[in-house]
């Protein structure tokens, strides 16, 4: 806790206290809880809604390598950074994997996007943009060990990845099977990858403050997750008449006439 000085007060947790403290963050505000999953998980979204979700969700997943490569570039340490690059191979692909951007197109495919309706984001949602990109700047700002402790959000993504692929099986059906492949995937690199940054965040939090700070970012990463599909659940379940028109982002503004 910070004194009235700014600084912080307290010795520091007990490496149990302070891993505790990083699960109970997750337990409390992981999106699993959120509305728009449980309503996935009980098979209560429409193909538009499941679409939209998709697309938008899309957005956050061509941001992952790049995230990953800010972090990168702030980490001083050749040890982790020669681990750390796999995050990003396992995004973009490599000689012997499609990669996770390219697992996603084939999952919005599933659905029914068009491969070039993804790529050219023209379903994303103001808000989403607006939080994926929040989390970028944040790990491009933040120094790296900090960064790195937000992405112990995958403690938590096993449970979530397996909950959703029983619930696709179950509930759409219509899906086909080889767009799940992104979360089979998940199932084994999210437990290697949590591992691993929760080690370097341990060894690299020992003071209060660090492990204070390693606190605020995991949760600043699940209200990031849960603002995301604030904004899916608004748009597509909450105003469900409302139409959603591709961005036009890219397009300029017109004069008044």
């Amino acid at each position: 806790m910070k004194s009235s000085s700014g600084h912080f007060n307290g010795r520091p947790w007990s490496e149990s206290e302070f891993i505790a403290r990083l699960r109970a963050v997750g337990n409390q505000s992981y999106h699993d809880k959120h509305p728009f999953h449980v309503l996935m998980n009980e098979g209560g979204l429409n193909r538009h809604q499941l679409q939209g979700w998709a697309a938008n969700r899309f957005y956050y997943q061509t941001q992952i390598p790049i995230k990953d490569a800010v972090i990168l570039a702030n980490c001083p340490e050749r040890d982790i950074r020669r681990v750390w690059i796999q995050r990003i191979l396992d995004h973009d692909g490599s000689d012997r994997d499609i990669g996770g951007i390219e697992k996603w197109l084939r999952l919005g495919e599933a659905t029914g996007l068009g491969r070039q309706e993804m790529l050219s984001h023209s379903r994303l949602l103001p808000g989403v943009r607006y939080a994926v990109d929040a989390y970028v700047n944040f790990c491009r700002r933040q120094p790296w060990v900090i960064a790195m402790a937000s992405s112990l959000t995958e403690l938590f993504a096993p449970d979530l990845m397996s909950k959703r692929i029983a619930a696709f099986r179950k509930h759409y059906p219509w899906v086909a099977a080889k767009g799940l492949r992104y979360f089979r995937g998940r199932l084994r690199q999210a437990p290697r990858d949590a591992d691993f940054a929760l080690r370097v965040t341990l060894e690299h939090c020992q003071s209060r403050e660090m492990q204070e700070r390693a606190v605020a970012a995991l949760k600043f990463k699940c209200e990031l997750l849960w603002a995301v599909l604030d904004a899916i659940h608004l748009a597509y379940v909450l105003s469900p008449s409302q139409p959603h028109e591709p961005s036009c982002q890219h397009d300029q503004a017109k004069p008044r006439q």
